[in-house]
């Protein structure tokens, strides 16, 4: 019993499904699909499945070089799933919003059903009591042809229930495929515009927090010390990049606390516990439903919360082998230029704690599973829901190509 218990344990540190938490709802990589689960404004979970992205050269599976391919393609595809989750649940609030204003202006129409003549009317008309006249809307541009001019541009409810159904406003009534389709391409365009932007906005600013300003910081620290950086030894080394190694995560603890305050981050942070909670079950062999779900731990050593962390803690150890002396804008410049071997070495080190359990790789999730307490919040039963939904469409029909 104790030996099946370590395999199943093992078999939790091997899996190679992954996840993250979107705006109402989860997406989850597995080896051969991804899928996303997301809640609608009715309610309804919406899911959708697609092949994972998988890059081609061997280059791309070397140690220390396939984390800067891996985090690159996360976060694309995050961003992407991110985007589309974002759609689904805006558009449609959106959609209820439109059909909640219509059924009232309905309700408002259908308050005078029982003269035929007079509902002809358009609801501004001031002249109700001349049913001849009234049966023209004031507003009307054809006043000539009383069939015609009966009905109201603007009106929901024509009278003629084949051909009267199209809205006045439609410029191309007789084509709704190709508007259709042009509105899909406008959209696709767009969300690739935004998204790139963002990408070039989120690294800036990464390299803005995370980079240039702690060594600045340092810089003004010195100034207000009088300390001589121009000769100083391999100590100062050492303390300056511990200054601004503590100073990165400081940044980071204050970031997430903060966001962690707004609601729709909170709601994310639930769903992103509720994807740790549903990648244990899954980890440890166990049934797919809420009940098991719900009882697993939400803090996972395998989290981009932890990789995040751990690249911070690399690019600090890293930076005891950079002179102090060296002027602060070469400083940003060759930690800008070590960042893919910073973030190679953060990556092998996530890997190694999902393989291994032991001092050395507890030591290294430490940290990580600390901000967890702060990136990951208790799910409701219909978060779950959605993470199981995502999680059952990338578990592999072969159980060996899931491995980490």
């Amino acid at each position: 019993m104790k030996k099946d218990k370590n395999e199943q344990q093992q078999s939790c540190k091997m899996t190679s499904i992954g996840g993250q938490a979107l705006m109402e709802g989860i997406m989850m990589r597995g080896p051969e699909r991804t899928a996303m689960a997301v809640r609608n404004a009715k309610g309804e979970i919406v899911l959708e499945d697609f092949p994972t992205p998988v890059g081609k050269g061997k280059i791309r599976k070397l140690p220390f070089i396939r984390g800067i391919f891996n985090m690159i393609s996360s976060l694309t595809l995050g961003y992407k799933c991110l985007m589309r989750s974002a759609d689904i649940a805006i558009s449609d609030a959106e959609e209820a919003d439109r059909l909640e204003r219509e059924k009232k202006l309905q309700d408002g129409n259908s308050e005078e059903p029982s003269k035929p003549d007079d509902g002809q009317k358009d609801d501004n008309s001031e002249e109700p009591s001349q049913p001849d006249d009234g049966q023209k809307d004031d507003n009307s541009e054809e006043p000539s042809k009383p069939d015609d001019g009966q009905k109201d541009d603007n009106s929901e409810e024509p009278s003629k229930p084949d051909g009267g159904q199209k809205d006045g406003d439609s410029e191309e009534p007789s084509q709704p495929d190709d508007g259709q389709k042009g509105e899909k391409k406008n959209s696709s365009s767009l969300t690739t515009v935004v998204m790139v932007i963002g990408v070039v906005l989120g690294l800036a600013l990464s390299i803005g927090l995370f980079i240039a300003l702690p060594s600045y910081a340092f810089l003004g620290f010195s100034k207000l010390f009088n300390i001589d950086l121009e000769n100083s030894g391999y100590l100062m080394s050492l303390f300056r990049s511990f200054f601004e190694g503590v100073l990165k995560i400081f940044i980071l603890v204050l970031y997430m606390l903060i966001v962690s305050k707004m609601k729709d981050i909170h709601r994310t942070f639930m769903y992103h516990g509720a994807e740790h909670k549903t990648i244990f079950c899954y980890e440890q062999g166990l049934e797919l439903t809420v009940e098991n779900v719900r009882k697993q731990r939400r803090l996972h050593p395998r989290c981009g919360t932890s990789f995040l962390i751990l690249v911070l803690i690399v690019s600090m150890f890293i930076g005891f082998f950079i002179p102090s002396f060296l002027p602060t804008y070469l400083r940003v410049i060759i930690k800008i230029a070590l960042l893919p071997l910073t973030i190679g070495i953060g990556y092998e080190l996530i890997k190694l704690a999902g393989r291994k359990n032991n001092l050395f790789t507890r030591i290294t999730s430490a940290p990580g599973m600390w901000l967890q307490h702060i990136t990951t919040k208790e799910p409701d039963d219909g978060m779950i829901e959605c993470a199981i939904a995502a999680m059952n469409k990338v578990i592999p029909e072969d159980k060996e190509k899931d491995r980490w």
